[in-house]
């Protein structure tokens, strides 16, 4: 997909769809669910006279599988050290959710999902710009981020890097799923601001709770569920870790489903106002474990990869 350089509104296409018509036809044979969804296209004026059209639906998209023994290996290097981020990757990409298509379809058949596909072709050049970000007010969403990226030392481009050239094991494909794919990659370290969950291996176990009911994917669930079950089983602490995780899964149910937000809206608001708007509570039990973890003597970014070497 070509990144475009500069955000013009462009014109779609409108189709007629039947309205029986499911957003994945199954096809026979092969025991492979996939398929493709009517004549969609989605029409963008990239300007210089540019245009980009691609489909709602590659008519080669097919459902993607769970492939359960290979996420296990790839977690089991997760586990010794949780920076691998590839391998990481690799769990989500073997545990998908196999719903994300007709996620997709539906949002991008909405006026709100095309007014966002139009003005926000590809994120991470929106937010890799921090020149931009920081000339929008002081306390606001886009100041916390480029905070917060600048401290750690993350890009946007980064995880696009990290996340390679396929997506659930296969080749990715230039249609609106795809695109909506893209977003819910792009949007994972604003996650990080808008939740309050740090970057400490807990805080990441509750960020993958809360994702769940953003995404449902099995592959968050089972490396969130093992992820704070083995810091309960490891750690002699008490901190409410697992009350603490159970409030993050809560959070995530009670959250807008953030991939589908106005970004560039959002930036320029005061942190405070888009968690309001969000409806994204505070997790006050995560801030209560950090607590007991200093009390005790605990390193939160130390455990899975240092204290136990």
């Amino acid at each position: 997909m070509v990144a475009p350089t500069h955000l013009q509104s462009p014109t779609v296409l409108d189709a007629p769809v039947e309205d029986d018509v499911r957003s994945f036809l199954l096809r026979e044979g092969g025991g492979d669910e996939g398929g493709t969804l009517g004549p969609d296209v989605l029409v963008r004026d990239l300007g210089d006279g540019r245009v980009d059209i691609k489909p709602l639906i590659h008519p080669d998209r097919a459902r993607p599988r769970l492939r359960p023994l290979k996420a296990l290996q790839h977690f089991s290097k997760v586990l010794k050290d949780k920076e691998q981020t590839d391998e990481l990757i690799g769990v989500f990409d073997t545990l998908p959710w196999r719903g994300a298509g007709e996620a997709a379809v539906d949002f991008l058949r909405t006026e709100r999902g095309l007014a966002i596909y139009r003005s926000e072709p590809y994120l991470p050049e929106i937010f890799d710009d921090h020149a931009r970000l920081r000339q929008m007010p002081k306390g606001s969403f886009a100041h916390a981020y480029c905070d917060f990226m600048e401290r750690e030392g993350l890009s946007a481009a980064g995880l696009v890097e990290a996340s390679g050239d396929t997506r659930n094991g296969m080749a990715m494909l230039d249609d609106g799923v795809e695109w909506y794919g893209d977003r819910l990659r792009d949007t994972h370290d604003i996650l990080h601001i808008l939740t309050g969950y740090g970057r400490d291996t807990f805080g990441e176990q509750c960020v993958l709770g809360f994702l769940y009911h953003q995404r449902p994917s099995p592959g968050h669930l089972f490396v969130a569920w093992a992820g704070t079950l083995l810091m309960k089983v490891k750690l002699r602490t008490k901190a409410p870790i697992l009350r603490a995780f159970l409030e993050a899964r809560r959070n995530g149910r009670l959250t807008q489903r953030i991939v589908e937000q106005p970004i560039l809206d959002l930036l320029p608001l005061p942190l405070e106002d888009v968690r309001s708007r969000l409806n994204i509570p505070e997790p006050t039990l995560y801030y209560e474990v950090l607590e007991r973890f200093g009390a005790e003597g605990i390193d939160p970014h130390a455990f899975l990869a240092k204290q136990e070497a």
